[in-house]
């Protein structure tokens, strides 16, 4: 038999509050559990005394006799110093976008590079023309046209 230290939830809708419970892995959160063993009530300040009430010798008890701690169950434990403190996770690919976010970003992205690439081609012909037509403006302004009598 699987044993968890685990959160149960109680309180009315939107006014949380949580039973710290020993219960067999494969009950419900909220049905049946072994032991009572401590309440967290997250409405309080972090600072308050009574967020968190832990039973310790019942939940060193049941931790000599397998039980295993939810994370968030952890971290009470180990800011009360009856377990080493967990390491922090950290999930930071829970945050990036979905497949197929990210493929409308890839292909916005892919849409904004060919306008790119189009606004420069588009500038690229127009300083060709500009160069081009420069020469032709340059030999009309210079007197050299035909029209021009020559001097012998």
């Amino acid at each position: 038999m699987g044993l968890r230290i685990r959160l149960a939830r109680a309180g009315a809708k939107k006014r949380p509050y949580y039973r710290i419970v020993v219960a067999d892995v494969r009950n419900p959160r909220d049905g049946r559990f072994l032991e009572r063993v401590g309440s967290y009530n997250p409405l309080l300040r972090k600072d308050d005394p009574d967020r968190v009430k832990l039973v310790e010798d019942r939940i060193r008890h049941w931790l000599g006799h397998g039980a295993v701690p939810t994370d968030r169950v952890a971290r009470f434990l180990g800011a009360a110093n009856i377990i080493a403190v967990p390491a922090q996770r950290n999930n930071p690919d829970k945050a990036k976008p979905k497949k197929k976010a990210q493929e409308r970003a890839a292909a916005a992205e892919a849409a904004k590079q060919a306008a790119a690439e189009a606004a420069a081609a588009a500038a690229e012909q127009e300083k060709a023309a500009a160069a081009a037509s420069e020469p032709e403006a340059a030999s009309e302004s210079d007197g050299g046209g035909e029209d021009a009598p020559k001097e012998d």
